[in-house]
């Protein structure tokens, strides 16, 4: 089974087909942070931003600045260690390439965005100096802790495997970074930073295949051992995911203050919501917020090139009425 302790190295015949088509999919999505063009940005950083944009862009970039970093970490650390499939492996390869562009992407962000030195320093140290930051480091390295073991002999121990992949998958991958791809949007919506946005679309499609994945492998976790998914582990996920969705409205009430007009501080919770309740519906979990998406501009950025790489018909992300948007819950 997936979850087995020792090495599989068996390639042959392959027993989890459908990671390997998800590596191959990988593969198909390469791209390089030199294609990113960063030129009407600065113009934009210093003609267009007004000081609240600029306290939000700078947040948001000292977030950047180690949130894959950590995810990282807790892949080698953790998933590469324990998911017993070579197929798996190879994808799980690929997205640490991926995760180390992610890194990259964001320190050129830092160097054109904050030119000033001691400045970009604050900024890559903002896990220690800046409290909405930490807090979500806090939470994102309990969950990268949490395995004792160097293999998973026990239920418990595959229990604990699973809240940490969730947590990965479904509260930092899928909540605190599709927050910040909802600040970008923002951003583009009013016509600023488009070379941002350009390379966050490439992101947003790696971060999409890296949710894909884990659930995926969340399934066939299911399949084999469903005794695991009892309702004490499900119980878990949803505490799990009220304590995201607090650590990323202190992060929002930090960026957004007051407000700016599309873009609240209450309006960000309620899309938290609207996004945790996709996550838990994707584990089987009931929805538990009910909340609708109240960001109209998610939907317009570049939805077609998107969708094409899903292979997904436009007509699949249905615009409500009243301003609210319903996104397919694969997003």
């Amino acid at each position: 089974m997936l979850l087995d302790p020792g090495l599989n190295l068996t390639l042959r015949p392959m027993q989890y087909p459908a990671f390997y088509d998800m590596y191959r999919d990988a593969i198909k999505n390469t791209w390089t942070v030199e294609e990113v063009d960063f030129s009407t940005d600065l113009s934009h950083l210093k003609h267009k931003l007004n000081d609240g944009e600029h306290h939000l862009i700078k947040r948001l970039v000292a977030f950047f600045a180690t949130g894959d970093s950590i995810v990282a970490n807790n892949l080698v650390l953790n998933l590469y260690k324990h998911i017993n499939a070579p197929e798996a492996r190879l994808y799980l390869s690929r997205q640490l390439y991926e995760e180390a562009l992610h890194v990259q992407f964001y320190l050129t962000l830092l160097d054109t965005y904050i030119p000033d030195p001691k400045e970009r320093e604050a900024a890559f140290a903002a896990i220690h100096n800046i409290p909405s930051i930490q807090r979500k480091a806090d939470f994102c390295m309990k969950w990268m802790d949490s395995i004792d073991n160097d293999t998973l002999e026990t239920s418990e121990d595959r229990k604990q495997f699973l809240l940490n992949l969730i947590c990965f998958a479904a509260c930092i991958e899928g909540l605190f970074f599709f927050a910040a791809f909802a600040y970008v949007y923002f951003l583009r919506s009013r016509g600023l930073l488009d070379g941002l946005a350009s390379g966050t679309n490439w992101v947003f499609r790696d971060e999409s295949m890296h949710m894909r994945f884990a659930f995926e492998v969340i399934d066939t976790i299911r399949e084999e051992e469903p005794e695991l998914f009892d309702d004490a582990l499900k119980g878990q996920v949803k505490l799990m995911m009220a304590e995201a969705i607090e650590c990323e409205c202190t992060f929002a009430s930090d960026v957004l203050g007051d407000g700016m007009p599309g873009m609240t501080a209450p309006a960000m919770k309620q899309y938290l919501e609207f996004i945790a309740d996709q996550r838990l519906m994707r584990l089987g979990i009931p929805a538990v917020y009910g909340a609708v998406n109240p960001f109209s501009f998610m939907e317009l950025q570049d939805v077609q090139e998107l969708t094409n790489f899903f292979e997904r018909r436009v007509s699949a992300y249905q615009v409500a009425v009243e301003g609210s948007v319903s996104l397919d819950q694969a997003f």
